[in-house]
């Protein structure tokens, strides 16, 4: 049975809960979640990777058991959150590894990566947007007009977000049999994100990631100029970000593999070993390659 490490960090003075398995001196895997979740969307994928892998998942700050000041007292960013990232990776001597991003992991993976091009062996974006063409417009209307206009009205429509029933959403939305996915998923997103004042948290994040477009086009100069191995496993079902920000990447890196599974924007809760063995076989050529 793998054992599965639950620590923390301190971090520019911030306190980062991570979770990590597996040999340290095996290659290392970086996985990234998203909103409104936590490491705690791993629990299931970190020990079928463990045996081979370095696992290393952070709770980003403001996110699931990781400190969360309130906004008068952190900035909370992108930039800030791939910050203490970075940062801890630093701590932990990890100087080389994939990195697996979903969501809002993947604005910190792309910043990682933008950052230190030379640290990234490999890339496993699952629902992880780096193309416009990936902006689902019905979802997405919603945040824009937010980032536009702050008003009690684009406020109240974006506040949605942050309810019991749009977290239950993003979980079953797209998936085939909804009875594969456990309610406890929703209901322990949902007690984290009500912490008081943690609301002004995400509002802060949902007004930055005007700031991650912009960063398209050095992403994608990246993807070209290092051809770094790259796999997109997708729910195809995702009302977030829909096939269409998988099937992009393969304009950048035309070896990319592009696999379209039967799920949503939560893959791992109802294709998780379909997305394990991918990982594993995608994984095991990179390195068997270096």
């Amino acid at each position: 049975m793998t054992t599965v490490h639950h620590r923390y960090a301190d971090v520019q003075g911030r306190r980062l809960f991570y979770r990590e398995a597996g040999p340290a001196d095996a290659p290392a895997l970086v996985l990234l979640h998203g909103f409104p979740t936590s490491s705690f969307m791993f629990r299931d994928l970190i020990p079928l990777l463990a045996g081979r892998y370095h696992v290393i998942a952070p709770d980003h700050l403001g996110f699931g058991l990781s400190d969360a000041p309130p906004v008068e007292e952190f900035d909370y960013t992108f930039d800030a959150l791939t910050d203490l990232t970075a940062g801890l990776l630093g701590r932990l001597g990890v100087t080389r590894y994939a990195v697996y991003v979903q969501d809002y992991g993947a604005p910190i993976g792309w910043r990682l990566a933008l950052r230190d091009p030379g640290a990234i062996t490999a890339i496993i974006t699952q629902n992880g947007n780096g193309y416009d063409a990936g902006f689902v417009p019905d979802f997405w209307k919603t945040v824009w007009d937010y980032v536009r206009e702050r008003t009690p009205g684009t406020e109240a429509a974006i506040r949605e977000a942050l309810t019991l029933d749009a977290i239950k959403w993003q979980y079953v939305t797209g998936v085939p049999d909804e009875s594969v996915v456990s309610p406890d998923t929703w209901h322990h997103d949902f007690a984290l994100v009500s912490r008081p004042g943690n609301d002004l948290v995400q509002l802060k994040l949902f007004g930055d990631y005007a700031t991650n477009p912009p960063l398209y086009p050095r992403l994608h100069q990246y993807l070209r100029t290092s051809q770094v191995p790259l796999l997109a496993v997708w729910g195809k079902g995702d009302k977030i970000f829909g096939p269409d920000g998988a099937r992009a990447f393969a304009g950048d890196v035309p070896g990319a593999r592009i696999h379209l599974l039967d799920g949503g924007h939560f893959l791992l809760e109802s294709a998780l070993d379909e997305v394990s063995a991918l990982i594993l076989a995608f994984l095991a050529e990179v390195h068997g390659a270096g």
